[in-house]
């Protein structure tokens, strides 16, 4: 088959979405597939396909879009400037997909609920659909609107995501998500029909991953220090100044640790002057975006999740399959993928006393911190197998190309038009 993975997000990018579209490539590839990824470029500038040097501008495009949405006759978009800004983005995400053209494609697979309602409005009748939705878009913006995004008519935003999550997570033949946090969320809130969604984990490659962690890698730890380890992003949602809250508590208490954070993001600089107020600089490093993750989680003791809010994540599934004690938030779909003190311990989101006991028991532990980490890669190498996941994925896509075919053979059988 030829298949387009698609996502509205920039890529290549950091984070869990571009890790699982590479993965899914290679192996899609390995079974003879056709694989083209798509989506805006690191800047959010351009509409391009990876491995190509087409690219679709967004300078080029944006005049025509305001010209014929404007103000006088489309007053609703420009009411709130975060509603504004998606609505433009989203159709130049949409015209610039067009212009590469689907109608070669044997099967799209979409990975976020915007891409996935951009896509099917221009999709051709024979195409089949199947979204992966990594995380809940409304969620992450219902938390945005009352911290960066947070203006007096927050409530259009609101109601304009819902909308937005309820259209692109109904739209296609099938919906992929990871866990049931997600699904319940989808039925129970925005009304999607239960038989349109599969709960499917994702497959992890853990064999490239642990030769990865053999890697050299120049950053070691301390001599005598245990590393406490934080790999992601670096935004609000992730919690990380309750990390470093914890960390100044932990400091107070014991000095035989050290924090690696690992990661970009728009909240880099705030957490960088915030460590040092709490006055942290030889205890927390902050490393950046960074190729050698598996190589730095080898050399680490304990992972550190922090979250608000949270589906499923790469980061965590890496720290399981390294072996490490993982201290995760007791949010989202985290539950299903750590039973606390068995496989890692759950701690209460946003709660820097309850994170900093929680490091402290496992630093002063060791017999408990290698017992969940063996528990954990136990755990991880036998769930997350990608040939299983692999196998699950194929049974949905050959699934979606029979419906699509049967409904092109007689309308009244397709289930989205």
């Amino acid at each position: 088959m030829k298949i387009l993975l698609a996502t509205y997000w920039s890529i290549p990018h950091l984070g869990g979405v571009w890790n699982y579209m590479v993965q899914l490539k290679k192996k899609l590839e390995q079974l003879g597939h056709e694989v083209h990824m798509l989506g805006y470029d690191e800047d959010n500038l351009n509409i391009h396909m990876i491995g190509s040097d087409k690219k679709v501008p967004r300078d080029k495009l944006l005049p025509l879009l305001q010209a014929k949405i404007n103000k006088e006759n489309y007053p609703e978009i420009y009411e709130n400037k975060l509603v504004e800004y998606t609505e433009f983005q989203r159709y130049i995400f949409e015209l610039g997909t067009a212009y590469f053209g689907l109608e070669d494609y044997d099967l799209i697979h979409t990975q976020d609920v915007i891409s996935t309602a951009c896509i099917d409005r221009i999709r051709p009748k024979h195409v089949p659909l199947v979204a992966t939705l990594h995380g809940s878009v409304a969620h992450e913006i219902h938390h945005q609107l009352t911290t960066i995004h947070k203006t007096p008519n927050s409530y259009i935003a609101r109601a304009y995501y819902d909308d937005l999550e309820q259209l692109g997570a109904g739209t296609a033949e099938k919906t992929i998500v990871a866990n049931n946090w997600l699904r319940n969320i989808l039925i129970d809130e925005f009304k999607v029909v239960e038989e349109q969604i599969k709960v499917l984990h994702y497959g992890f490659d853990t064999e490239s991953f642990i030769k990865q962690m053999k890697v050299k890698t120049l950053i070691t730890p301390p001599k005598n220090k245990k590393v406490i380890i934080y790999t992601g992003r670096l935004t609000d949602l992730k919690g990380i100044k309750y990390l470093l809250e914890a960390l100044g508590k932990l400091k107070k208490e014991r000095q035989d640790w050290v924090c690696w954070i690992v990661g970009s993001g728009d909240g880099e600089s705030k957490l960088r002057v915030k460590s040092k107020v709490l006055g942290l600089d030889d205890y927390v490093q902050f490393l950046g975006k960074r190729e050698d993750v598996p190589a730095l989680l080898g050399k680490a003791d304990i992972y550190v999740l922090p979250t608000l809010l949270e589906n499923q994540p790469l980061s965590l599934i890496e720290a399981q399959i390294a072996g490490k004690a993982t201290i995760v938030s007791e949010v989202g779909g985290l539950p299903e993928m750590v039973q606390h003190k068995v496989t890692g311990i759950l701690t209460p989101p946003g709660d820097s006393n309850a994170l900093f006991e929680n490091l402290n028991l496992l630093l002063s532990d060791e017999q408990l911190r290698k017992k969940l980490g063996m528990n954990a890669k136990k755990w991880g190498m036998t769930h997350w197998s990608i040939d299983q996941g692999m196998k699950s994925l194929l049974e949905v896509y050959n699934e979606v190309v029979s419906m699509r075919k049967n409904g092109d053979e007689d309308d009244s059988n397709n289930p989205i038009h």
